[in-house]
């Protein structure tokens, strides 16, 4: 009996191990694939003959892209919004997720907050109305205009909210027996214990800002303030955006394929996603509150 609970063990590990390591390819591979069809040459990705590898290995696309100051604004343009925007995301998400975790008897109105905050997730007034709202107050054009309409992130409240909510009650409660106040509980108690939930979260705004090109094109009329993501959606569809004027640089253009050049976009929109992930990978698998809490 005991063999073959062995063998239902060994069989059980080594098909979760082929499930994970087949997800992990369906999830690796077409980056790969992308990374591969931007390094060859145009004669090979237009016959298919790139699947993994690069074949005929040219950096022509990449030499095209950072060729012209354009990509190195954008590229400061959306570093400057990542990190405004995520630090002014973190910070309202926090303070506003905080007292919405609290029972009713400590915020008498949390229900009716709630509701209101899950409201904004079913129901949006449009994007007249928010072009409307960015124009009046007079940040069209400017950094602010990409970071201050997701200054709340709702999705990442609620998360948040729930995460602090399963945080136990009596160590704050042994924190206001020894005096100390809602804040003091937030940053010494609080925040320490929800660093998985916070490295999410900071995760997902990094993502959300660095991935976002709609609202560049809505709000933004100057190429110098345009952010990397709309700056690449309009390489090819708009050439005066990206300085493409000259003979020689449409020659170029003609002479590369489109999928080597859309696929460097890619490549290049996603690094700095795929640097920073690592970092934060190790707080997704950390226990929150093991052991914190004694009977």
């Amino acid at each position: 009996m005991v063999q073959e609970n062995n063998y239902i063990t060994r069989f059980f590990v080594v098909l979760n191990y082929t499930f994970l390591i087949t997800l992990s390819l369906l999830c690796v591979l077409p980056l790969v694939h992308v990374l591969a069809v931007s390094l060859s040459s145009e004669v090979e990705v237009s016959t298919g003959a790139v699947k993994f590898w690069p074949r005929e290995l040219t950096f022509d696309s990449y030499q095209f892209i950072l060729r012209y100051d354009s990509f190195s604004n954008a590229v400061w343009v959306s570093v400057q919004r990542v990190l405004l925007g995520v630090s002014i995301n973190m910070i309202l998400t926090i303070l506003l997720a905080y007292p919405l975790s609290k029972e009713a008897k400590v915020f008498p109105y949390r229900t009716l907050y709630v509701w209101l905050v899950v409201f904004t997730m079913l129901f949006h007034g449009g994007l007249v109305p928010l072009f409307m709202t960015v124009k009046y107050t007079g940040i069209m054009d400017t950094l602010w205009a990409l970071v201050l309409p997701s200054a709340v992130p709702v999705f990442n409240v609620v998360l948040l909210l729930n995460f602090f909510r399963s945080i136990p009650k009596e160590l704050e409660e042994a924190a206001f027996i020894d005096g100390a106040g809602f804040m003091t509980s937030l940053t010494r108690i609080f925040l320490p214990l929800s660093k998985p939930a916070l490295a999410t979260i900071t995760l997902f705004a990094c993502v959300n800002h660095w991935n976002a090109w709609f609202d560049g094109m809505i709000f933004i009329n100057t190429k110098e303030n345009i952010p990397l993501q709309t700056y690449l959606q309009t390489l090819v569809i708009n050439l005066d955006l990206t300085q493409v004027t000259t003979d020689e640089s449409l020659r170029e253009m003609e002479n590369m394929s489109e999928r080597t050049f859309k696929s460097a976009q890619i490549f290049l929109g996603a690094l700095p996603i795929l640097m920073i992930y690592p970092f934060l990978q190790k707080y997704f698998t950390k226990g929150i509150v093991l052991g914190s809490v004694k009977e």
